[in-house]
Parts: structure tokens; sequence; C-alpha cells
């Protein structure tokens, strides 16, 4: 009987673990996110003004669609960019009482709730930030008004995770595009943030937690990287065509402490190229997709993708910045956003854990980011990506097998066309299909006594 009572009490007690335990954790080699144990990759969107701008109706049609086109995460904010604070969301609620951040409004966060809850229907996580930047610093651009310090920044840290700690679809975003200054408490003002989070989820390993800064060469390692409860470094890239961010990625990989890379907001689709679009014009589908390969194969874990007419939710008589073109529910057909599910494919249908970059695959290594050759590897497998169609030259015997399977991958369309079986020796010089502007392809080699399926 005693025996019996305990296995019941020891049954019970990893439910009840089970059911409080963070889905979310790092891989053993510190390089990429698992959940549930399993290989995660995010393919995520910048969708700021999610809980702000959009009623239940919209919000339910944008997670819908998303999850159909392949996304798995979605990177919104509870305190938003366009005067989150004093303007309501479309139910008529603020987010906190007389703008303090230890008396959240449960009206607006019973909204967050709902679209938090309506995106796990989908199988879609939630990128959470608490707050956009601008709530704690707000000298660059932004409404605010400042709020937070070291006090109530980690009451209400703990307020958010001890309501969304038993969600299994939330990842942490502290920072929101904002650098901390010099000579000022704002290190310390997110930091308390974090301690509030992991003490309202229960300990560090309940929460997986990162930081969204302003372009930089380091990311959010610059201050945070040795934190406890900085699980993994995220960068921006800005706003700019063929910045050479793969190689703030690969020295972010390359550090001696160990931990995942991702560029959380690189180029947005249909935004004006180093907001001058009148000298350079708007980027396009060819612009968003050569980040995602760079810097993927430069080391990044997963990718996010953005769009400026998304992550605003422009719509009819909504504020807009840098002159949005498109209606945000016209924007999610864009051609970019519709092809990031091909690089998901791509990376998914190779051993997911043992992928390196490894630049010395290719004889042209180290051209810039218009015509870059850019390769990484497991140990059966290669992927290397010419931004421009050039042609290059591999050098062989870096994979397992004595014969290759060799394929060209099309990023537009994710059709994959065979070139040939070739030896696994020597230099071989490989000629995409077609090149130019807007002509970008990956060379897929496979250890062909694996029988890996096409991508």
């Amino acid at each position: 009987m005693k025996s019996n009572r305990l296995i019941s009490t020891l049954l019970m007690l990893f439910i009840v673990l089970g059911v409080s335990a963070q889905s979310f954790t790092v891989s053993e080699n510190k390089r990429f996110l698992l959940k549930d144990g399993k290989p995660f990759f995010w393919l995520g969107d910048t969708a700021w003004e999610l809980f702000h701008r959009l009623d239940r109706e919209d919000a339910d049609y944008y997670l819908k669609k998303r999850a159909a086109q392949k996304y798995t995460v979605i990177q919104a904010v509870a305190l938003a960019e366009f005067d989150g604070l004093n303007d309501p969301n479309p139910y008529g609620d603020k987010p906190l009482l007389n703008n303090d951040p230890t008396t959240p409004n449960e009206a607006y966060f019973k909204h967050v709730d709902y679209i938090i809850d309506k995106a796990a229907e989908y199988g879609l996580t939630i990128g959470f930030l608490p707050t956009w930047g601008d709530k704690l610093n707000k000298s660059t651009w932004g409404k605010g008004p400042e709020v937070f310090n070291t006090s109530n920044a980690r009451i209400y840290g703990k307020w958010l995770a001890n309501r969304y700690k038993n969600k299994k679809n939330i990842i942490w975003i502290l920072g929101g595009d904002r650098t901390p200054r010099p000579n000022s408490d704002d290190v310390e003002v997110w930091r308390a943030m974090a301690a509030g989070i992991v003490e309202g989820v229960g300990g560090n390993d309940k929460a997986l937690i990162t930081f969204h800064p302003q372009p930089n060469k380091e990311g959010a390692s610059q201050w945070f990287h040795a934190d406890e409860w900085f699980d993994f470094n995220m960068f921006q890239n800005g706003h700019c065509r063929d910045t050479p961010i793969y190689d703030n990625i690969k020295g972010s990989y390359d550090r001696a402490l160990v931990k995942p890379v991702i560029d959380g907001e690189p180029i947005y689709e249909d935004h004006p190229v180093c907001f001058n679009a009148t000298d350079l014009g708007t980027s396009n589908a060819y612009d968003v997709r050569k980040y995602a390969y760079l810097n993927l194969f430069a080391g990044a874990f997963g990718h996010t993708y953005g769009c400026h007419d998304i992550w605003q939710m422009y719509s009819p008589n909504k504020e807009a910045v840098n002159g949005p073109h498109f209606y945000w529910q016209q924007a999610m057909e864009l051609p970019g956003a519709k092809q990031m599910q091909h690089a998901r494919r791509l990376i998914e249908s190779r051993p997911f854990l043992d992928r390196v970059p490894d630049q010395s695959l290719v004889v042209e290594n180290n051209s810039p980011a218009s015509e870059r050759i850019q390769a990484t590897r497991g140990k059966d497998y290669a992927f290397i990506y010419s931004a421009a169609g050039k042609s290059f030259n591999v050098n062989l015997g870096k994979i397992s097998g004595t014969q290759l399977n060799a394929y060209w991958f099309d990023p537009r369309n994710g059709k994959v066309e065979e070139i040939s079986k070739i030896d696994n020796k020597g230099t071989h010089k490989f000629t995409p299909p077609r090149s130019g502007y807007g002509q970008d392809w990956v060379l897929i080699l496979d250890d062909a006594s694996k029988n890996f399926p096409k991508p």
C-alpha cells in the first residue's frame, strides 16, 4: 500500500512539474533551440503591434495565415510602440492603470491572453516583448512616456511571468529596439525586468529570454552575454541592403561562452532602403530572402522575417511611419513573406543539430554581400548559397561519403534540380542555373549513402 501511495505521489508530482515546465530549452551543444526536446526552427515575423492594434477577429486571421505559411514565431509587444500606453486597443483598454507598471489593466491583458492562446492553437510561439524600449528610453524616438525603473520593472516582469508561466508557447524578448544609454540605469532596469521574469516563472530553466537591440556589431551580447538569464543572442541588422551581418553572426557564434544566435530584425520587405526611398527605393523579396540564407548559413539557429506594412499593422485611419504601401492584410501575400517557408523546409530536411558554418568549403569564401557565397554543413551534407548565382569552387572531402548527390535548390519556389553524383574529393566547380540580380541559389551536397530525400 505504501509503495502504491509513493508511486501515486511521484506520478502526481511528475504531472504537476510537467504542467509548469518550460517546453523550450537550448540544445546540448548550445547552438540551437529545442521544443519538447526536439529541434525547433525559429521562423519569425515581426508583428510588433499585434496586441495593440488588432481585434480578435483580425488577430485570428493574421495568426492562421502565418501558420499556413509555415512561420513558427510571432514577435509582438505588450506595451506597444505607437503610443501604446495612452492609445487604447480596439476594445478601448489601455495596458496600465495610470501608466503605472505595477498596476496592469486586467481587461487589456485578457485580450493579450486570447491572442497567445489562439497562437498556440495554430502551433505558433509568441516572441513576447513586455514593452517597447521607449517606455524606458525615448531619447531616440517614440512617445514613451518613460515609466520604468529598477523597482517597478522587476514587479512588472514578475507579474507577466506569473500570468504566463504555464503557457507553452512563449519565448521572452526584452529590449524593444533600444540601445542601453551610457551612464544610465538602463542595463540594470532591463536586468531587473529579467529577474522578475525568472522569479515569476520559477527559475532560469523555466523561461528562454533574450534582448532585442538596435543595430550594433555584437548584438544584445554587448551588454548581457554573461548574464545567466540571457539564453541566446539577438541582432537587429537595420534596414539597409547588403550589410555584412553574417560577419556579426559568426562573431557571436565564435564567442568563448557559447550561446545560440539569431537575427531578430533584418531588413523588412517593402521598407525604404536605409530609410531613403527617394534615392534607394524600397526593399523586395530578394533583399529579405538573401539575409535569411546568409544569416542561417553563417551560424544562426533560425531567422526572423519582417514587413514594413505588417509590423505596424497598417490600416485605414491609423498612424503610420515611413510610407507603407499596403494594408497589412494585403502585405501578408507579398512574395518574400511566402518564400521564407522554403528556407525552413531546407534546414529541416537534413540533420539539424550538427550543422555548423564552414567557409572553408568554398574557394571564393570572402565575396561581398551582394555576391556572397556562404556555406554551412552537417556531418553528411552541405548547403552553399550563391547570392547572385555566381559560379564557385567547392573543397570536397569535408563531409562523409565517397560519392555525393548534388542538387540546386531554388529559394524563390523551393524546387530542386538534380545535378549528378560526384566523387567526394578534390575541388569541383559548380555553376548555378542562372545568375544576376535576384538569381540566388543553394547548392545541396549529400553523402549518397545516406539516401536523404530531396528537400
